[in-house]
C-alpha cells in the first residue's frame, strides 16, 4: 500500500545517526568532566551536567561508567586501527612512531594522562573496567606486532628479530612513560621521546635482544 497522502517518510536509519551522534556527544562531555575531576570524582550526574541533559537520559544511553569507559575504550579502538593501518604504510614506521608519540605523549594535555592513570587504577577494583584495559593492551600489541613484521617484510628490520620483544619492549617504555606524563609537573617530553625512540630503534634493528 502507499502511503498517504501529505505523510512525511523518514528514512530508517536516521534515528541511528541521532544516537550515534548523541553518544558521541556524551562522551565527549564525559572526557571533558574526567579531565576536570578525575575520573573516579566524576559523577554519572556530572557527566549529564556537561552534556546539558537530565540524569535520566543519560542513562538512556549508558547505565553506567563503567559503560562510558566501554564507549571510550571503543573509540581508542578505532584510532588506534587508523594509526596501525598509517604506521604499517609509512615508508618509515620508525618516523611514524615518532610522529604518534609525539602527538600523544608529548602534544596532549598532561590532565588526560592522570585521567588514564585514574582508569588504570580503576581496573584493579573493578573487573570490568580491568577487562576493557586489557581488551586495550591485547590491541595495542597486535597493531605493533604488524608494524613490526610489515618493517621485517620491508628489510628496515632483520628477519630474525623476535617480534614479541619488540612490542614488549615499546609497551613497557610508553607505559612508563605514559605514568610519568601523568605525575611529573616537570617533565621534560621531548628528552624522553628521544630516549624512547633510540631504544625502540634500537629493539627494531635488532641491536637489542632477549638475554642479550
Amino acid at each position: 500500500m502507499g502511503k498517504p497522502l501529505g505523510t512525511a517518510e523518514i528514512p530508517a536509519v536516521e534515528a541511528p545517526a541521532r544516537d550515534g551522534d548523541r553518544r558521541a556527544h556524551i562522551l565527549a562531555a564525559a572526557e571533558r568532566a574526567f579531565l576536570r575531576a578525575g575520573f573516579h570524582a566524576s559523577s554519572m550526574q556530572d557527566v549529564a551536567a556537561e552534556a546539558g541533559m537530565s540524569p535520566g537520559n543519560l542513562y538512556r544511553y549508558f547505565p553506567s561508567k563503567e559503560a562510558i569507559v566501554a564507549g571510550l575504550c571503543a573509540c581508542d579502538q578505532e584510532e588506534l586501527a587508523s594509526n596501525v593501518q598509517t604506521l604499517v604504510a609509512c615508508g618509515n614506521p620508525l618516523a611514524g612512531i615518532e610522529m604518534l608519540l609525539r602527538q600523544h605523549l608529548v602534544e596532549e594535555p598532561r590532565e588526560r594522562f592522570q585521567m588514564i592513570v585514574e582508569i588504570w587504577a580503576e581496573a584493579t577494583r573493578k573487573p570490568e573496567i580491568a577487562n576493557l584495559c586489557s581488551g586495550i593492551d591485547g590491541h595495542v600489541r597486535g597493531g605493533l606486532a604488524q608494524v613490526i613484521e610489515a618493517a621485517k617484510r620491508s628489510g628496515l628490520a632483520p628477519a630474525d628479530v623476535d617480534t614479541d620483544f619488540v612490542v614488549r619492549t615499546m609497551m613497557t617504555i610508553v607505559i612508563g612513560l605514559f605514568k610519568r606524563r601523568a605525575h611529573e609537573a616537570d617533565f621534560n617530553g621531548d628528552a624522553e621521546l628521544a630516549m624512547a625512540l633510540a631504544v625502540i630503534k634500537a629493539a627494531i634493528e635488532g641491536r637489542i635482544r632477549p638475554g642479550v
